[in-house]
């Protein structure tokens, strides 16, 4: 019975809630004024997309990092840490407890990034991308494997639950809560997306914000995936594909559905970047790391 109420719940985040949200946002807003059609600054929406592809790499390594560092410091374990996974040998008790780690360390991670968003924001729309996009993969990354260890106990997060002797009930809402906190989470950094706005203007009415949140959010999502992809291959289609998918899903969806919404939106006035070259050196020195240092995997014993 609890997985099929947390199946349910996922599958209204992931589809039905941004549904209803942006069909009842078309239905308020269909009669407003026009959005301005205004410029497309294409450097910021592939400045957004390598950053959110930066990002999504970053919280999945850290991710992988935690899952190894702890078994690497247990007697018996002998973690190998990959580019996309992480293996080991030998048997230990604590074994399943860490495989509970990684998940725990990403949501320590966005809740940090969080906390820099709200009061250290970063100087330049790059760097404010950064945090934004580091919060979002923290959570976004982490929130959901809650769920999934509450359906299935093959599930890192599942395994953890179960060394622990979580009941069905205890699952459920873990579940429950963590799924709940996905579409606040989305929306409050939907706002802070505004705010990379270079005037007022640009976010002034919900046309313009559910314009201006397609421009740097839904199609840098969109765009990222290919690049998200070629970090992890090789390794199983699904095991590749469905991450970047379903993490850009889960989140940006409700961006864009709840745009309409997020009224006083402020824009900082701060200068668009006019150059995606230190995004994109950034990314590709990421890449280069991840395919030829990580990829054949780094011993930890």
């Amino acid at each position: 019975m609890h997985v099929t109420i947390v199946a349910i719940a996922l599958l209204m985040i992931l589809i039905g809630g941004p549904l209803i949200l942006g069909l009842i946002g078309w239905m308020t807003t269909r009669q407003a004024a026009p959005a301005s059609a205004g410029r497309w600054n294409w450097p910021l929406t592939i400045n957004s997309a390598l950053i959110y592809t930066l990002a999504f790499n970053l919280v999945f390594f850290t991710q992988e990092l935690f899952l190894v560092v702890p078994k690497a410091l247990t007697p018996g374990l002998r973690p190998t840490l990959y580019h996309n996974n992480h293996g080991w040998e030998g048997d230990h008790p604590l074994a399943s407890l860490f495989q509970g780690t990684g998940a725990l360390a990403i949501f320590i991670t966005g809740v940090l990034f969080a906390l820099l968003l709200r009061y250290r924001p970063g100087r330049s729309v790059p760097a404010q991308l950064l945090l934004i996009w580091m919060t979002y993969h923290g959570l976004l990354q982490s929130l959901p494997q809650v769920a999934a260890g509450a359906i299935s106990e093959g599930n890192d997060v599942g395994m953890a639950m179960d060394y622990l002797g979580m009941s069905a009930a205890a699952k459920t809402i873990a579940a429950l809560v963590a799924l709940a906190a996905i579409p606040f989470i989305a929306l409050a950094l939907g706002r802070s997306l505004l705010g990379l706005a270079a005037e007022q203007a640009a976010v002034a009415s919900a046309g313009d914000r559910t314009r201006f949140i397609f421009r740097v959010a839904a199609v840098p999502g969109l765009i990222a995936i290919p690049l998200i992809i070629a970090f992890r291959v090789p390794r199983e289609l699904l095991e590749v594909v469905l991450p970047p998918v379903l993490v850009t899903i889960i989140g940006i969806a409700w961006m864009q559905a709840g745009a309409w919404r997020i009224r006083n939106a402020k824009a900082i006035g701060a200068p668009a970047p006019g150059s995606i070259r230190t995004s994109l050196i950034a990314v590709l020195t990421l890449l280069l790391i991840f395919q030829i240092v990580l990829r054949p995997g780094i011993p930890f014993f």
